[in-house]
């Protein structure tokens, strides 16, 4: 099953083009988070990482910037906060 869904993901990456591709809100992307998951940890984790990245990587989300030392940070809709550094460029810069 393990290499069932890597296969699944491998399939995705060769027939969606990039540019038709959903943009991710993190900076790896879920498809490459799910995949590394999966392949490194096991089909549990990888189905945990699709089911936590498919329930937070969506509209929902609230950056906020620190007035202090200007760091901005994400909250997602579980409330979870990432740092700037998991965040997509795209949305740091816009």
């Amino acid at each position: 099953m393990k290499n069932l869904l890597l296969l699944v993901i491998k399939l995705y990456w060769a027939i969606v083009p990039k540019n038709k591709r959903r943009r991710c809100i993190f900076k790896i992307s879920c498809s490459q988070y799910v995949y590394h998951k999966t392949k490194n940890e096991g089909l549990i984790k990888g189905i945990a990482a699709i089911r936590y990245r498919f329930n937070n990587c969506r509209s929902g989300f609230h950056i906020y910037e620190d007035p202090i030392d200007k760091c901005k940070t994400m909250i997602l809709p579980n409330l979870q906060m990432i740092k700037e550094n998991e965040i997509s460029e795209r949305f740091l810069n816009g």
